[in-house]
């Protein structure tokens, strides 16, 4: 009987030595999220294995594992850039990107878990600079918000892609201009729509009046050809038709046939 403790309390401690390695040992990864193993006495960083992917892990008490969300991100940037003429715009614009996953393993050894503030942002930063320089303020507001953010996207991309980030896209949602450039690019933007909208008025006043000057120059062709064709025999049978018609009609009336000019019938009688 005096035995039992001396065994029992080994067996304690080594259920809850047991328990504390397991506790160490086991890891979860969650749901979009994707663990680097990191091996103490084995090398450190893996990077020719996959990363541990979501569920439970059993892991050496000694080795690390760094969990990454490998979903895809958005990040929201406010920028102060300059136009290719020296003035101050403001840029808002977003990114959607996420890590290689397949490349995790390197992107945490040679970058580490900051990878948005080391590589993206600056990135991002400097592409945006560069392409907002080549444009002037006017262009910016008006017509190449989609070219500059195609641009930007461009080599942003060209730079992330060799740092095992994925880069889906950039979107820039706004640009901001001091006021009175704006209003000035507001002035001038409207000036020139009046401006478009009275050479349309022109342009369509000129074409009515060709129009016609068209059509009044048939008329006249047509009446030319019509005298030209008309003898003195057609419009003989011409009146005698009328007088026809005329004569059956039951309206009172006098015809005097041949008396007229060119011996045309005259028609004397009440409506």
């Amino acid at each position: 009987m005096d035995k039992l403790p001396k065994i029992g309390l080994p067996i304690i401690i080594g259920v809850v030595l047991l328990i504390i390695v397991l506790a160490k040992s086991a890891v979860t990864i969650g749901s979009g999220e994707a663990g680097v193993l990191y091996k103490t006495f084995g090398g450190g960083v893996v990077t020719d294995k996959p990363p541990l992917g979501e569920g439970f892990h059993i892991v050496a008490p000694w080795n690390k594992v760094h969990v990454y969300e490998v979903r895809r991100q958005e990040i929201f940037e406010k920028m102060k850039v300059l136009s290719s003429n020296g003035l101050d715009i403001q840029l808002d614009a977003s990114a959607w990107y996420k890590p290689d996953y397949d490349n995790l393993g390197k992107l945490h050894q040679e970058i580490g878990e900051n990878y948005l503030q080391r590589i993206i942002l600056p990135t991002i930063r400097s592409a945006a600079r560069s392409v907002v320089g080549r444009y002037t303020p006017e262009q910016l507001y008006s017509s190449k918000r989609d070219a500059i953010q195609r641009e930007i996207f461009e080599e942003t991309k060209k730079i992330v892609d060799d740092q095992y980030i994925v880069l889906d896209e950039i979107l820039v949602r706004d640009v901001t201009l001091p006021p009175t450039i704006k209003d000035a690019i507001e002035r001038k933007l409207k000036q020139e729509q009046e401006s478009l909208e009275y050479e349309f008025r022109l342009v369509t006043a000129e074409k009515e009046a060709e129009r016609q000057i068209i059509e009044a120059q048939g008329k006249a062709d047509a009446n030319k050809i019509l005298s030209a064709s008309l003898t003195d025999k057609i419009l003989q049978d011409k009146g005698i038709e009328a007088t026809i018609k005329l004569s059956e009609s039951p309206n009172s009336k006098v015809i005097v046939i041949g008396s007229g000019d060119s011996g045309m019938p005259i028609i004397l009688g009440n409506q």
